[in-house]
């Protein structure tokens, strides 16, 4: 389990927090989406899971200990953190990147093993990259580029998987993909904690949606009991609707149009 207890983050020059006082939990074999507004937070707060920024008050536990304690060897055979932007310095064949995740596991610099290169193998087949693996990085679609980065994730062997806006600029096809395999590895007992703007995916797939506003926790519970109208204007500062998806029967957000834009 990863917990979050009562944490801020100050950023310097900021007038307030960019994080103030948040507590969630993301337990094992289930999905929680953290979800808001641009500047809401959300980012900081896998940046104060994996020590990018210093904590003001709070603390973040992994497994029950600070996860500041816990050392970033042993941190990351813990948890995997899926970043919002990566780029490689230069490209590098995928099978190679993917690789880079079993370092946390390996003696000094000592070279893979059979336990590594069959961890790699799993995780490229798990997230669907195993014809990938002799091409090389800057090849790569952006949604099979992605699919990579989680591959390399599923390698470190982590009982948690940390993700920060995984279906940035992806079309619709790679979006589903790759919110089924993380509904597949909590299905298999993974702890998937998942920032997201989609919250319409994020809807049908997530066992908890924690909404921040300002920093905050606006919302935190079900989808259904997040995902309501009055909530949603509020934070968004939007007219909206939530209707039902009519496929899995999921709430879902409707963007009204403002009234400048609205006719007569």
């Amino acid at each position: 389990m990863i917990r979050f207890e009562g944490v801020v983050v100050r950023y310097p020059r900021r007038d307030r927090p960019a994080v103030d006082g948040v507590t969630l939990d993301a337990a094992p074999a289930s999905v929680t989406a953290v979800a808001g507004p641009n500047g809401s937070g959300k980012s900081t707060l896998v940046r104060a899971l994996i020590g990018r920024v210093p904590l003001a008050a709070g603390r973040v536990l992994v497994g029950g200990e600070d996860a500041r304690a816990v050392g970033r060897l042993a941190l990351a055979r813990r948890v995997a953190v899926v970043t919002q932007r990566e780029e490689p310095a230069f490209p590098l064949e995928v099978g190679e990147y993917i690789a880079m995740g079993r370092f946390p596991h390996r003696a000094g610099w000592g070279g893979a093993g059979a336990a590594d290169r069959r961890a790699v193998a799993f995780a490229a087949e798990r997230a669907g990259v195993a014809e990938l693996m002799s091409r090389q990085t800057d090849e790569l679609s952006g949604g099979e580029w992605q699919r990579v980065r989680i591959a390399r994730a599923l390698a470190q062997e982590a009982g948690a998987l940390v993700l920060d806006e995984p279906t940035t600029f992806l079309d619709v096809a790679h979006e589903m993909a790759v919110f089924e395999l993380l509904d597949a590895l909590a299905r298999d007992g993974m702890t998937i904690l998942l920032v997201s703007h989609q919250l319409n995916l994020v809807a049908r797939f997530a066992t908890t949606i924690v909404l921040l506003h300002r920093g905050r926790v606006a919302a935190s519970g079900a989808p259904a009991d997040v995902m309501r109208g009055e909530t949603l204007e509020s934070v968004y500062e939007w007219p909206l609707v939530v209707t039902r998806d009519p496929a899995v029967g999921a709430p879902a957000l409707v963007p009204l149009r403002g009234r400048g834009g609205r006719r007569s």
